[in-house]
């Protein structure tokens, strides 16, 4: 049975650590707000270029770009998002079971193809590692994390881009957490090249048509305004996973809480059973030797 000074001592212990996931979960609200906003300041640029578009494939006009011809797979190129920080939960270990959920359809589909796994923050980037074979090769960009700012995730794009365009890759796919609210997140994949033109009109469909004269033509305004639609579509990927994970860290945060709670009390309780015992035993002495 422990003592009273062990129970002291595991009694503040507890406490402390109360008070940091306390700390912790307060700091992660503040980030995942952040990332809250960041994605409502995001929403009416891209609504921007996806009406654009969308009136430039319901006009009459002929036009073809690169971005959108799909070709032969024989290299996929997969971008995993992940966090670079732990006390999250089990966010990375289920994104991890996605992965290989995704990579075997991909297989099924593609059977051919090789496929590059390029995860994004160094947590998830431990556990694909051991996904590489033959077929499979994991490349790990340095100059990219989950914590990214716009600039660095807008030179990731355009490599992407560019490897797409050069014949590196014939589709490039994303798997990340889309975030819905604190308690709901879910693992989702998106195709990002070639574009898909479900994907240019899909939340544009109330949109009014009207006759447009195109300056100086309807390719170049495509050249122009796809780029822009495909980093737009990064960028929410990226702010999404941001908000997801501190989400997750929220609900991790919270759960060590109450669990600290619950040991806090019954701690306290078990230590106030063994100071009511040995003052108990303290009187019993006490009158024993007052008969004697």
């Amino acid at each position: 049975m422990a003592t009273l000074r062990e129970l002291k001592a595991r009694i503040g212990s507890v406490a402390s650590s109360e008070k940091i996931t306390g700390a912790m979960k307060m700091i992660s609200s503040a980030k995942m707000h952040k990332a809250e906003q960041a994605l409502r300041q995001l929403k009416p640029y891209r609504s921007q270029v996806e009406t654009i578009i969308a009136n430039l494939l319901s006009a009459d006009v002929d036009f073809a770009s690169p971005l959108l011809e799909s070709r032969e797979v024989k290299n996929i190129a997969l971008v995993v998002l992940g966090s670079d920080d732990g006390l999250c939960g089990a966010y990375n270990v289920n994104i991890y079971k996605q992965l290989v959920v995704k990579l075997d359809e991909l297989r099924s589909r593609h059977p051919e193809a090789n496929v590059t796994i390029l995860p994004v923050g160094s947590k998830i980037a431990k556990q694909v590692v051991k996904l590489g074979d033959s077929r499979v090769k994991v490349d790990i960009n340095t100059g990219v994390d989950s914590k990214s700012d716009e600039e660095a995730v807008k030179i990731f794009t355009a490599a992407m881009r560019d490897s797409f365009m050069s014949g590196q890759y014939d589709l490039v796919v994303s798997l990340s957490t889309h975030y819905y609210s604190v308690s709901r997140q879910r693992i989702e994949s998106r195709q990002i090249l070639p574009v898909e033109a479900s994907s240019l009109s899909g939340n544009n469909t109330g949109v009014t048509i009207k006759p447009y004269i195109f300056e100086p033509s309807a390719r170049a305004i495509v050249d122009s305004v796809l780029p822009l639609f495909q980093l737009a579509v990064m960028q929410d990927l990226f702010t999404q996973n941001r908000a997801s994970e501190q989400a997750a860290r929220v609900m991790a945060m919270q759960s060590a809480n109450d669990n600290a709670k619950k040991l806090l009390e019954q701690l306290r309780l078990e230590y106030n059973k063994l100071r009511q015992q040995s003052i108990t035993n303290e009187l019993l002495d006490i009158v024993g030797g007052q008969v004697r």
